[in-house]
C-alpha cells in the first residue's frame, strides 16, 4: 500500500492564529505540540499508532453541521479526564450514550471556536 499514514490535517480558518492557540490549550495539538513527541519540528508530533479512519459521508449527512465540510475525529487516551478538563475550561461538550458501544469505544463532541465539530473518541481497550 503506498498510503502509510496521514501527513496533516489543513483547513481554513477565519483567525488561523487564534485558532492554532485553540487546539494547542485545550486539546495539545497543532504548531508547538512537537515538544518531547520526538518530532523534527514545532509543525508536527509523533502520534502514537492506533486505528484511523477514513470515510467520505453523504452529502446531506447529519452527523455533523451541514454547512461544514469536515468534522474532525481526535483519538484520545483518557476521555473521561479530558471532558473534565474542557468543562472546567468552559467548553460546552456533547455526549450520547448511544454513539458508545463495546466494540467501537466511547465518544464526546466538542465544537471549536469557528465551529467545526470534533469528535473526541477514545477507542475500546485491547
Amino acid at each position: 500500500m503506498p498510503v502509510v499514514g496521514v501527513g496533516g490535517i489543513f483547513f481554513r480558518a477565519k483567525n488561523p492564529d487564534a485558532l492554532k492557540a485553540w487546539y494547542l490549550e485545550h486539546l495539545g495539538v497543532g504548531p508547538g505540540a512537537a515538544e518531547g513527541t520526538g518530532a523534527a519540528d514545532e509543525w508536527s508530533w509523533t502520534a502514537q499508532g492506533g486505528p484511523l479512519v477514513f470515510a467520505p459521508f453523504e452529502e446531506a449527512t447529519d452527523y455533523w453541521a451541514v454547512e461544514k465540510q469536515f468534522m474532525l475525529n481526535l483519538r484520545v487516551s483518557d476521555l473521561v479526564a479530558l471532558l473534565e478538563q474542557l468543562i472546567a475550561d468552559g467548553i460546552e461538550v456533547v455526549v450520547k450514550p448511544e454513539w458508545n458501544s463495546a466494540e467501537t469505544g466511547q465518544f464526546a463532541r466538542i465544537l471549536d471556536p469557528e465551529g467545526n465539530a470534533i469528535e473526541l473518541w477514545e477507542p475500546p481497550a485491547d
